[in-house]
């Protein structure tokens, strides 16, 4: 019988179009499945952020991808792309895709070996650092990238079968906030929205979020609206979201918890709330109410540099009798030093309005990558596999039962965040880590303190599509991965739509999925045994459906992903009983017309309806903290605010996928830049072009002018794409989410020297 290894290898040869639905055990590396006819067309949900589009993609005679367009029935995208969407194909045929394991030798460069090799030198350098040290001195950081199915073997594999303690993932830098303030204050991690209500509020208030550059195809679905709505920006820079709006309010960095506490008082002054939704539906409102009182206008203005005019506009827009609101966040909320109770503050102007769970309402959360949802369910870190309670005795003996180990297996305590697992680098602690997937020496808050760290590991691991990212650069060994459209599986997206990737193109070399790797590593490590369940993709699926049954996120009513895909994705709640139900009341309205009906066909599910939270009393609850200054001011030294974010609809994050296309290179600059207010060119000699230093406290890097007025006065703003940025990035971190805030830090810039 040939090894696991040898039937993934053997399978990378043959026909596109083999009998991978016979054969379960190919995890859908080598083979398309038989279901894609050759000259065919796929469907497969883009792996770039989580809006979740649906691709069709065009695939030759031999089954080969071809090209892509838009998938015209998607309920998301509607036949809408963005340019990384167009493009998706591009990044899998790079010339730099790392094609084989790469282990670093004894004169310092890394050569290719093996699978067998690579594996042996993983499981015996991990061990052997885990015998010397314990084994706490091993730690994972994973991805918002990968389909779900991967993350779940992976968090399982790493906590069940390795005993490592710490595994966190790029989550923590998109999404960490909002999971934490949904927790608290609904009782479980969920965005009650669907896209729908994009298109049916009477008023959208986006703060820290710009979709018109960071979720295009969401931005489409605003622009459908035909309710004339308001739409109001919170955001100290004017995006291109903010030049659409009805009403930008350009708050000073990190002043929006105190506005939207001041709208709080002035919706309670105007009785602009639902006391029946509040008493029977919530708690803490009393407490709220007498806190907020001292946020006036006048104190708001103050603080935030708005006008009276504008705060007291605004809450006249928000207060409308009648008028649907829905308020809608991302990393500019997320990625604060308050993040979390700025994330609360929003959902406490839904509760208090009883704006949720109705068309065109809600606080919702607008996720950053692919499937950070699916991180956040089934990572394994934060939360027990399936958003269960680690402390929770019951919940360890539940899922031990699921999965079929033993629950003394389960950790009692969550992982260590990313920033602690790293400052226990830094301490000597752990030892070895492993990174699938991202790149932290390019994205990491502060990214200079990486460098010093990786001379304090005794093994780096990078498991990537590409052995030339910053990252992968400086790793021990490097594990050749398949990427999205090489590989089937699930994303969750913003609005808890599960859809599936299908696998479209073989991946080069000897790379392998993913997931294929991490059964690789069971094996070699011992515990395979642990993960026999757990044979492909889709079998992993079924493990993630028991996991979810009777969670608030179930979706045990899926039957497998034909199912999905023929739904145009499904929302999760959706049970095996509300797929039965619902099954039942379409029948009954259709009859014998119904005969192929799909269960949750032209179903949009919203949470809370019912005004029942997740929390052990079922009451949504108020929280709130009151507003702390920057860690870090700006002074005479450091006079400018440095702020952060999405350059380009055509880039994304690190550029180690968007880079790879000539199309989207042309779209998005290729140098980093720097946007100043003309009243700061002007003192500093400045104009668009130039070439500028920008110092911090931390370290300094070059970039171009861009003099514009799209920055207020005294700060500045510059791409997240380009490495130098995050050389300067200042570490401070919200307490709950321990998420870092990239958006706020002080630096000195000055004409560059000429060299």
């Amino acid at each position: 019988m040939p090894s696991l290894l040898e039937q993934l290898l053997l399978a990378r040869t043959g026909p596109m179009t083999s009998e991978l639905v016979q054969h379960p055990g190919d995890f859908g590396l080598g083979k398309v499945p038989s279901r894609l006819a050759p000259a065919g067309t796929a469907k497969a949900i883009c792996g770039f952020c989580s809006t979740g589009c649906s691709l069709q993609i065009h695939l030759n005679a031999a089954g080969e991808a071809i090209n892509l367009t838009p998938d015209p029935d998607y309920p998301v995208n509607l036949g809408m792309a963005c340019p990384k969407g167009w493009e998706a194909l591009t990044p899998l045929a790079a010339p730099d895709r790392a094609t084989s394991p790469l282990l670093r030798d004894s004169k310092g460069g890394l050569r290719p070996v093996d699978w067998p090799r690579a594996l042996a030198e993983f499981s015996g350098r991990f061990k052997s650092v885990q015998a010397l040290h314990g084994p706490g001195a091993v730690a994972v950081l994973s991805t918002g990238q990968i389909v779900v199915e991967e993350m779940a073997l992976l968090g399982a594999l790493a906590k069940f079968g390795m005993g490592i303690a710490d595994i966190d993932s790029n989550t923590r830098q998109c999404m960490a906030t909002s999971h934490v303030a949904y927790k608290q204050s609904y009782g479980f991690d969920a965005p009650p929205f669907t896209y729908a209500d994009f298109e049916e509020s009477d008023v959208l208030v986006f703060v820290g979020a710009n979709p018109c550059i960071a979720h295009p195809i969401m931005w489409q679905r605003v622009m459908r609206n035909r309710r004339n709505p308001a739409i109001i920006v919170v955001d100290p820079r004017r995006t291109e979201t903010a030049m659409a709006a009805t009403l930008h309010l350009p708050a000073r960095p990190k002043t929006d918890l105190t506005l939207l506490y001041g709208l709080a008082r002035e919706l309670i002054k105007r009785g602009a709330v639902d006391p029946t939704f509040i008493a029977e539906h919530t708690t803490g409102f009393a407490e709220f109410a007498s806190f907020v009182d001292t946020f006036t206008p006048e104190h708001v203005a103050r603080e935030t540099g708005l006008s009276m005019a504008d705060i007291l506009h605004t809450a006249e827009l928000i207060a409308r009798p009648g008028a649907r609101v829905s308020y809608w966040w991302t990393m500019g909320v997320n990625q604060s030093h308050q993040a979390t109770r700025t994330a609360q503050a929003l959902i406490n102007l839904s509760l208090m309005a009883g704006q949720i769970g109705q068309p065109g309402t809600g606080a919702n959360s607008i996720t950053g990558q692919c499937n950070a949802m699916g991180s956040r369910l089934f990572g394994n870190a934060t939360s027990l596999i399936g958003g269960y309670d680690y402390a929770n005795a019951a919940h360890r003996e539940h899922v031990g039962q699921i999965l079929g180990i033993d629950p003394s297996l389960i950790p009692q305590q969550a992982s260590r965040a990313y920033d602690r697992i790293l400052d226990a680098v830094d301490a000597g602690e752990i030892r070895a880590l492993w990174i699938i997937a991202t790149n932290t020496a390019h994205s990491w808050i502060n990214s200079g303190k990486f460098a010093q760290l990786r001379d304090k590991l005794d093994f780096l691991v990078v498991q990537d599509m590409y052995a030339t990212t910053e990252t992968a650069r400086q790793a021990d060994l490097v594990l050749p991965a398949a990427g999205w459209g090489e590989k089937d599986g699930v994303f969750i997206n913003s609005e808890r739509r599960l859809g599936v990737a299908r696998k479209v193109a073989r991946a080069p070399g000897q790379a392998l999925s993913d997931f294929a790797i991490f059964k690789l590593v069971a094996e070699a490590w011992g515990c395979s045994p642990m993960f026999a369940r757990w044979s492909s993709p889709a079998a992993a699926f079924g493990v993630l459906k028991d996991l979810s049954r009777g969670q608030p996120c179930d979706f045990s009513g899926i039957r497998d992903y034909d199912h999905i895909e023929a739904s145009g994705g499904i929302q999760w709640p959706f049970s095996e009983e509300m797929a039965e139900r619902l099954k039942a009341e379409k029948l009954k309205e259709a009859g014998s017309a119904l005969q192929s009906f799909s269960p949750s066909a032209f179903f949009e599910s919203r949470l809370f309806a019912d005004g029942k939270f997740f929390t052990s009393d079922h009451r949504a609850k108020f929280l709130f903290d009151p507003p702390v200054p920057l860690p870090e001011p700006v002074d005479a030294a450091y006079p400018f605010l440095l702020n952060t974010g999405r350059g380009s609809s055509a880039q994304w994050h690190t550029g180690s996928r968007t880079d790879k296309s000539a199309v989207l290179r042309k779209l998005a600059p290729n140098l980093p830049w720097i946007e100043l207010n003309p009243s700061d060119a002007a003192p500093l000699g400045a104009v668009t072009g130039d070439r500028m230093l920008i110092r911090s406290r931390r370290g300094s890097t070059t970039a171009l002018a861009v003099v514009t007025p799209i920055v207020q006065p005294g700060q500045v703003f510059m791409p997240m794409h380009f490495a130098e940025v995050n050389v300067l990035t200042f570490p401070a971190y919200d307490p709950h989410s321990r998420q870092p805030a990239y958006k706020a830090c002080a630096v000195a810039v000055s004409l560059a020297p000429n060299l």
